[in-house]
């Protein structure tokens, strides 16, 4: 993989559409919150106190920041598929890794809202027509028209790159 502990599987890549690409990242959606589900397995409060890397959020915010930042995208594909290129909303990410839920909830409450969501999340995005991935959203963070499909790929990636800061940590440990 990579040495930086920012990016343990890389950095974000583009990859054009095709079926084969999409019924791949769709399964790795689909399977996410049991990767992650294996990944905290068994950590104590202590290790989900945890940052995944000097200067990183605690386990605990991570698992909590994958739940906020995906129910922000499934909302924002729901909105490219059925308006005309909306504005989605962006939002502060460190600010919410720091607000009290993220920070005294369990995590098992962001598991199973993972576990429902990815589902529903997945069933949505097998729906899809090859015209539709090409449906744009305007992402202000980027400040550019973005299609579902370079959407999605970000998140693809994104769920397996914070699965993988949490097991570099345990490797590290020895957890």
């Amino acid at each position: 993989m990579t040495l930086d502990p920012r990016y343990p599987i890389g950095k974000y890549q583009v990859a054009p559409y095709s079926d084969a690409q999409k019924v791949l990242w769709i399964s790795d959606l689909r399977h996410l919150p049991k990767d992650l589900e294996m990944a905290v397995q068994n950590l104590d409060k202590a290790q989900l106190d945890t940052p995944y890397r000097e200067g990183g959020w605690k386990v605990q915010q991570l698992v909590h920041h994958i739940a906020d930042s995906h129910m922000n995208a499934f909302a924002r594909f729901k909105l490219g598929m059925t308006e005309d290129v909306p504005a989605v909303k962006a939002y502060d990410e460190n600010a919410w890794s720091q607000s009290a839920d993220v920070l005294e909830t369990p995590i098992n409450y962001s598991m199973t809202l993972l576990h429902a969501l990815h589902e529903r999340w997945a069933n949505l995005l097998e729906s899809l027509t090859a015209e539709q991935w090409q449906r744009k959203v305007f992402h202000p963070g980027r400040n550019a028209e973005v299609s579902l499909w370079d959407l999605f790929a970000v998140y693809a990636w994104h769920g397996k790159h914070h699965v993988a800061h949490i097991k570099t940590l345990r490797d590290q440990k020895g957890w």
